[in-house]
């Protein structure tokens, strides 16, 4: 029902969308199509392994793997919701997107990035606990509380991302239908509206810098008070240790909220379509790749799950 609304609120015409995406560069689709599926792959493959290693290692049954599995599962759908079909418009000359897919894929994409938004905070927290409650972190970070942890940020990324779709596609486009980007995204399709979006902009934004800033607050301040804790540490080992615990997550934080930030609270009249782009395929396809090397690389506990389960199917052979 709500779909019929939304189309014959854009007009009965207005049957799919165009992406555009990398068109206006034809010898560069080629070189994006191979490099993305490569980066895909590694991200299938990085991602799961976290979440394997999660289940099947007793010695990473902890709250934060428990968090880490949460987020390698969120980056696996958030990539898979917009990779394969940006590969399928690479691939040939077909860019369309029908009305329901773009909607789909808008809903499914901006709630599992508001969901890592929020997921990011909560293991800033079990990092905070870990390091500067260390006697009280198993009575305070409880089974019981993760799963309430991560229920939480899933249920606010799905309801945030429902009233923006909504809102989105109740908007009229008078059957204007190219989208100048690679999938549907709230800055490009409120570039197709056929009236004044001035309000629904700032309300916008007013959102966006909420979902961000809060958590992003947030995140700083329990970092300052996890760094000023391993400063009082005397011997180096113990701050190294500490330090360790943490600088995957905070280069993850880096990482996602730079661009999400850069994307999403940029002035529309300072906003480059081109730019734009590739800061998308930046946050949606390299960061998620990315995720599951940092914490393997700088993650003892991983690396050993990994050599564990390996050596074990060896040994079985």
């Amino acid at each position: 029902m709500c779909r019929q609304r939304m189309e014959q609120k854009n007009g009965s015409s207005l049957t799919g969308f165009l992406l555009l995406g990398f068109s206006d560069r034809p010898q560069l689709e080629l070189v994006l199509f191979v490099v993305l599926l490569i980066f895909y792959i590694f991200t299938l493959l990085g991602n799961t392994t976290i979440i394997a290693l999660s289940h099947l290692d007793p010695h990473l049954h902890t709250p934060m793997y428990f968090f880490l599995s949460n987020l390698s599962f969120l980056d696996l759908c958030y990539t898979t919701s917009i990779v394969p079909q940006l590969l399928v418009n690479l691939s040939g000359a077909d860019k369309s997107i029908s009305f329901g897919g773009c909607v789909v894929q808008l809903y499914i994409s901006l709630g599992l990035g508001c969901t890592e938004c929020i997921l990011l905070g909560v293991m800033a927290f079990d990092r905070y606990v870990a390091v500067c409650r260390p006697l009280y972190y198993t009575v305070i970070i409880h089974p019981r509380l993760c799963l309430l942890m991560a229920s939480a940020s899933w249920m606010f990324g799905v309801a945030n991302s429902l009233l923006h779709t909504v809102v989105i596609f109740l908007l009229p486009f008078c059957g204007r239908n190219k989208l100048d980007h690679f999938f549907c995204e709230i800055p490009a399709l409120l570039k197709l509206a056929c009236t004044d979006i001035t309000m629904i902009q700032s309300e916008i934004f007013f959102v966006s810098a909420l979902d961000l800033l809060l958590p992003v607050a947030f995140i700083v301040f329990s970092y300052g008070r996890i760094i000023r804790a391993i400063l009082r540490i005397k011997s180096a080992a113990g701050q190294r240790k500490a330090f360790g615990t943490c600088g995957s997550h905070l280069t993850v934080v880096t990482l996602f909220y730079g661009t999400a930030i850069y994307a999403y609270l940029q002035p529309s009249n300072n906003y480059s379509q081109d730019q734009g782009k590739f800061i998308a395929l930046f946050y949606t396809i390299v960061t998620p790749m990315i995720n599951p090397l940092i914490y393997t690389l700088r993650n003892k506990d991983v690396k050993g799950a990994m050599r564990k389960v390996l050596w074990k199917d060896y040994d079985s052979r």
